[in-house]
């Protein structure tokens, strides 16, 4: 099975889940970090959360900065992270999902977050970002973590369109990455 065939596809019910804190960093949680890079960047993604490789904790991975094959990576790996600040003004951004491979749907955000989290050595981290990239990936992993997907953002018509495009997009073959498929 190759990397990509590991992520889990919606409508998966481990997508909908509320994901466990992680209580103690070891070994086990050091492997799933690096099994879930690896199947972030096989799918050219910048950014996974846990329930996306079918584990129902709290990490996500991300890297904003990966632009391919010889690309610079710096990945960032966010344990029980958490939103402790986010902005009232809010702006549309495309987004896609490897779990939901063939589409894009716009999303109104928050402009501006600040994410606490543990790194793998333990320590407490804080991220801040705004109107870019990576405000949007630390806002979308994260979701998932309490069972939100992106497709609970739209409206209920927004929705149901976009389902339809992405099983039209399923039934034409796409595979996670992938974010316009004809």
């Amino acid at each position: 099975m190759s990397a990509i065939d590991e992520i889990v596809l919606s409508p998966d019910p481990r997508l909908k889940e509320q994901c466990a804190r992680i209580e103690e960093i070891d070994g086990s949680v050091r492997r799933l970090a690096k099994r879930m890079l690896r199947d972030m960047y096989a799918a050219e993604g910048c950014g996974l959360a846990a329930p996306q490789v079918g584990e129902l904790v709290q990490m996500v991975v991300i890297d904003v900065d990966y632009a391919g094959e010889d690309g610079h990576k710096n990945p960032y790996v966010l344990i029980n992270p958490e939103i402790v600040e986010a902005s009232e003004e809010t702006r549309p951004f495309n987004e896609g999902c490897l779990s939901f491979p063939g589409i894009l749907v716009e999303i109104e955000r928050p402009r501006r977050v600040v994410v606490q989290a543990e790194n793998l050595d333990g320590d407490l981290m804080q991220y801040e970002a705004a109107d870019n990239l990576l405000a949007v990936c630390l806002q979308h992993e994260i979701d998932h973590l309490s069972g939100t997907t992106m497709v609970d953002h739209l409206s209920p018509m927004k929705r149901v369109e976009a389902l339809a495009s992405y099983q039209d997009a399923l039934e034409s073959g796409a595979r996670p990455g992938e974010t316009d498929h004809d």
